[in-house]
């Protein structure tokens, strides 16, 4: 296949190497073709249904409340929901008599659930079909039991956590695609796939809200670099729904919208740079379209302010931490990228490449790559001052696969600028593919060790103990493990929270 770079707008050649590079391709190797990659993508996708893990504990147990509870209770009680949960959710709020403890309960008498609505928003689809199709079967004598527990509506859940993830890798190769050969977008997307935390969150814990996340961010940056060269009013009212919903799965996702905060600081200086009416009236027309903007993402956040409303007693009281908590006077800029307690590189060492691909898309592609830049650092910057910013259970910094398009244009830009510093075009796809592999290699061993609580859930771990595990424990384990995840999945994820409970005794311990 040729890795000949295909211009397209806002990407063409801009140095005479990249020009000599094209034009080594030869001409008469075959193009490949963006839908046959899709294609390729989707395989893959199928291919992996059985990893889907219909699984619902810890942060999972409080993201699903919001989707069972009014399917089925039509109410925001989440007793039953936190009495149904696994054994450590449970037990930290619940007493013995399967009560909420006081600490628990918020001013109106609700049991505090500070997730957010977003997933549910998002399931809601696919547990309406789950609900329906297990209504009907009861009236043929089914016994499955319509209560938002049983197996359909975990299926259900999982399969839209999952397709959901599949979409944000989907949505991002095609952004990424606008500005590299779709190969090495390709490429970049199954390496960001594997060798990050996304898999964890897409298919072992989809109860989580990061996969959506993921979507909703994908989402986002794509319609807005679609449009951004001249937006109707319409295209405005599109954007904001798009904000809204992403606003409403996460609420750092915010920091991403600093895309159209470099966007206006832009737009407003050319304005006020000109001296005719038009640029004016131009002025005033941009100005009535982001207050549209700005409305329209506040009516899409009523699914937030209302349930805020109802668990909290007020539309802006989340549940989080306070703000003035937030680490303002000592960010841990380091420690969130190397920590051994969920470092971002330190974990997902492949992203080191992403990041490289973003500051070189911001110099190859200033208009859309300045202003991605700029969104990841805002995301960085928000989680160095948030005070759990290691995740506490997390695979990896969990937090940062909002930012899973990014890591994948990021990682594309990277591996095609290497790719134009050889001669033959295969032997850069020959090393990628390879050096690629030995990271999702590596990662999903990690996963491996971190599901069966060979390393620590939560806090840092020992890298030398991880490392001695990858090549002397997990080959001999993990064979067995997988045979029982597809055919004992049941009892495997016993055994996995009973670890995790043992964890958490340890830890708890003088």
């Amino acid at each position: 296949m040729s890795l000949k770079h295909v211009p397209t707008a806002g990407s063409a050649p801009s140095t005479l190497r990249e020009t000599k590079v094209a034009a080594l391709s030869s001409s008469t190797e075959p193009q490949v073709q963006p839908r046959t990659l899709e294609r390729c993508l989707l395989l893959l996708f199928l291919l992996s249904f059985p990893l889907m893990n219909p699984w619902i504990r810890g942060d999972g147990v409080g993201y699903y409340a919001y989707a069972r509870a009014p399917l089925i209770e039509h109410s925001l009680d989440f007793t039953h929901d936190y009495q149904s949960a696994n054994e450590s959710f449970r037990e930290a709020r619940l007493g013995d008599s399967g009560k909420p403890k006081p600490e628990f309960l918020t001013v109106t008498g609700h049991l505090d659930n500070h997730f957010t609505v977003g997933p549910a928003l998002l399931w809601s689809p696919f547990l309406l079909a789950a609900h329906g199709s297990v209504l009907l079967t009861r009236e043929f004598g089914s016994s499955v039991r319509a209560d938002g527990f049983s197996a359909p509506y975990r299926y259900a859940m999982a399969f839209g956590t999952a397709l959901y993830g599949f979409l944000a890798l989907l949505i991002s190769f095609r952004l990424a695609r606008k500005y590299v050969h779709p190969l090495w977008a390709f490429i970049a997307t199954l390496a960001i796939w594997w060798a990050s935390s996304l898999t964890v969150y897409m298919y072992f814990n989809p109860s989580w809200s990061h996969a959506h996340s993921a979507f909703t961010v994908a989402l986002f940056l794509w319609y807005w670099e679609r449009t951004r060269s001249e937006r109707t009013p319409r295209q405005w009212l599109v954007l904001a729904l798009i904000t809204g919903l992403m606003l409403n799965v996460y609420y750092p996702n915010l920091m991403v919208v600093t895309v159209l905060l470099l966007e206006a600081l832009r737009q407003y200086r050319e304005y006020f740079r000109g001296t005719s009416e038009s640029a004016k009236t131009g002025i005033f027309s941009l100005l009535s379209r982001q207050v549209l903007f700005g409305v329209v993402v506040c009516f899409c956040l009523l699914p937030t302010f209302i349930s805020r409303w109802v668990v909290y007693g007020g539309p802006f009281e989340t549940g989080y931490l306070s703000i003035r908590d937030f680490l303002w006077a000592s960010p841990v800029f380091l420690k969130v990228l190397f920590s051994a307690n969920h470092g971002l590189l330190s974990w997902t060492p492949v992203l080191i490449f992403s990041l490289v691909g973003l500051l070189l898309f911001a110099r190859r592609s200033p208009l859309t790559g300045v202003p991605f830049l700029a969104a990841a650092l805002a995301f960085y910057f928000f989680i160095s001052i948030y005070p759990d910013w290691a995740g506490i259970s997390s695979f990896g910094n969990r937090f940062f696969i909002s930012l899973t398009s990014l890591f994948i244009i990021g990682l594309a830009v990277c591996l095609e600028s290497v790719a134009s510093r050889f001669s033959h075009p295969r032997t850069p796809l020959l090393v990628s593919a390879v050096v690629l592999g030995c990271f999702a290699l590596w990662n999903l061993g990690m996963i491996y060790q971190w599901g069966t609580h060979l390393i620590p859930a939560r806090g840092p771990i020992s890298f030398s103990q991880a490392a001695s595990n990858q090549f002397q424990v997990v080959p001999r384990r993990i064979s067995a493990h997988l045979h029982s995840y597809f055919f004992r999945r049941g009892d495997m994820m016993q055994q996995i929270e009973q670890k995790d409970i043992e964890q958490l005794n340890k830890d708890a311990q003088p």
